[in-house]
């Protein structure tokens, strides 16, 4: 398998396919992280601003500062609701346009296996958190088999064809978070699994999300009779409940710590 840069541009697309993931997971860390109201916050990596809408509905923030380095991605988040309290720039994770100590939390949702240096994007976040402050994130355990679309990747390695891994797939895993977080001086550090299952009206409703991910041109790249085969297999990876649905699961790893007072 390969390890390539990956970059999502298109903020309307990326809501209909991860955006669906994001937000359930992104509830689920935050009754982990419990964060008090009133803070101060920083989305690393915000795409089109997902996760920072359920910062800013969840956690009551006095601010929440969002940086990507997708331009579409800006503008999406910027267009879903002016009238939250949240501001987006389009920046790097491994420079962050902020001076030291400005936040009270900075948080990393299902990105980290996407930056280059991930070590230095967690050194970043502690960077711009003030002492006592939390850093924290969650990301698809891409190595484990708890990427959303585990099952669809599974099959297509199984028929010769090797989806692209992210540029930094082995930062999703526990030991490897764990590693950056104490590496950075981080303390009380606390890890914890997330489980989210989505339930779809057929495997054909399935089918179809899964080809609104990247996936998507890997899919229409292949043979018809490939395409037939893929779908065939991976059919068989489900069993349908008795209304004919189909449930798909994803685990992400979260991962909190306290930067020194």
């Amino acid at each position: 398998m390969t390890s390539v840069p990956i970059r999502f541009a298109d903020g309307a697309v990326y809501e209909q396919s991860m955006g669906s993931w994001t937000r359930p997971a992104g509830e689920i860390f935050l009754n982990w992280v419990k964060p008090a109201s009133g803070l101060d916050w920083v989305d690393v990596g915000c795409g089109n601003g997902a996760f920072t809408d359920v910062i800013v509905k969840r956690c009551a923030p006095a601010s929440v500062e969002g940086i990507d380095p997708s331009e579409g991605q800006i503008k999406f988040a910027r267009e879903r609701d002016p009238g939250a309290p949240a501001r987006y720039t389009q920046g790097d994770a491994l420079d962050l346009p902020f001076q030291d100590a400005t936040f009270d939390i900075a948080a990393m949702a299902l990105v980290i296996f996407f930056v280059p240096d991930p070590a230095k994007a967690v050194a970043e976040m502690v960077r711009v958190v003030r002492p006592g402050g939390t850093v924290a994130s969650y990301s698809w355990d891409i190595m484990g088999g708890g990427f959303p679309l585990n099952s669809l990747q599974a099959e297509l390695r199984a028929m010769g064809i090797s989806p692209p891994l992210p540029p930094s797939a082995e930062a999703s895993r526990r030991a490897s978070l764990e590693t950056m977080w104490a590496n950075a001086g981080l303390k009380d550090i606390s890890v914890d699994e997330i489980t989210v299952e989505r339930s779809f009206p057929s495997f054909d409703a399935l089918w179809d999300h899964f080809l609104g991910f990247s996936s998507a041109g890997i899919v229409a790249g292949m043979e018809s009779d490939k395409q037939s085969e893929l779908k065939s297999r991976l059919s068989a990876c489900y069993k349908p409940a008795d209304d004919g649905s189909v449930t798909n699961s994803s685990r992400a790893i979260a991962i909190r710590g306290r930067k020194p007072a």
